[in-house]
């Protein structure tokens, strides 16, 4: 029996009802510290079932625009294999019309999601929020590493990364410091909204590594960094994002689910539901 995303009634889910379809891509090949990101779709899927529909901020029952689970994009023989398979999927779904949302997996599945875009969509800004920079043109011999996931987008589109707390000095070359929003200076200065937001061009594309949160938030990711963004600090800056600017898609990544702890999966269930319900508010 097929699945539906957060079991939406059959109506909801069907592909040419859905304005929205979501990928989920369960890829952990590059992780160069804990396992278990390939876990991260099924568990989020999971979450999503046992979360309540009813948006309370933007009173509406988001998932009637329609959500569309498509099967998991698993190849998984090479680094370059699964971003190849995961940027011909995203380009399809472009090119059918619909808003893209993947679900991960680790970073590295990220280069094949913005890479579709930035071909559709040549003046395009890449928001990334994240405790990482992801610089680096190639990690472990290969520039698909989740190390390298906005190498590219750093070269072809205009990348404004939030939350960096950590990070390699070799990637400095690579990063524009004038768009990278440091956590240890946002913490007590909230100046940084406003101007990333005026630094982003018309279309947007949201990039989120769930290590942007906080630890004590978000614990269940690959490498949990301290230091990092709350819900509500995200999510406020998200509504104004998808207020002021197009955003045309989206992906979450780095879900590292564990036995002990399903915060974290009901965290990431219910902010890629929020971000729907920002985008399609009253739709």
């Amino acid at each position: 029996m097929k699945r539906n995303y957060a079991g939406i009634p059959d109506k909801y889910a069907e592909y040419s009802n859905a304005k929205v379809v979501l990928i989920p891509v369960p890829y952990d090949g590059t992780s160069t510290w804990q396992k278990g990101a390939d876990k991260g779709p099924d568990a989020f899927l999971d979450a999503s079932e046992n979360m309540e529909l009813y948006d309370i901020e933007t009173n509406q029952n988001t998932y009637k625009i329609g959500v569309n689970l498509q099967d998991p994009v698993t190849e998984n023989s090479s680094p370059e294999a699964m971003v190849e398979a995961v940027h011909a999927k995203v380009k399809e779904q472009i090119e059918n019309k619909k808003f893209v949302t993947t679900f991960g997996g680790e970073h590295s599945i990220s280069i094949g999601t913005i890479r579709a875009h930035y071909e559709k969509y040549p003046n395009l800004t890449v928001l990334q929020l994240d405790a990482h920079a992801d610089l680096r043109p190639e990690y472990e011999e290969s520039k698909c590493n989740h190390a390298c996931a906005v190498h590219e987008a750093s070269k072809n589109t205009n990348l404004i990364q939030v939350g960096i707390r950590s990070m390699d000095d070799s990637e400095l070359v690579h990063m524009n410091k004038e768009q990278t929003y440091f956590a240890h200076k946002m913490f007590d200065n909230t100046d940084w909204i406003e101007k990333s937001l005026s630094q982003m061009t018309k279309d947007v594309y949201i990039t989120i590594d769930l290590d942007v949160f906080d630890p004590s938030e978000c614990p269940s990711t690959g490498t949990p960094e301290p230091g990092g963004m709350r819900f509500y600090e995200v999510t406020s800056y998200l509504k104004k994002v998808f207020a002021t600017k197009n955003v045309v898609g989206f992906d979450i990544v780095e879900l590292c689910p564990n036995q002990v702890s399903k915060a974290s999966d009901f965290l990431a269930a219910k902010l890629y539901y929020k971000m729907l319900s920002y985008k399609f508010k009253n739709a």
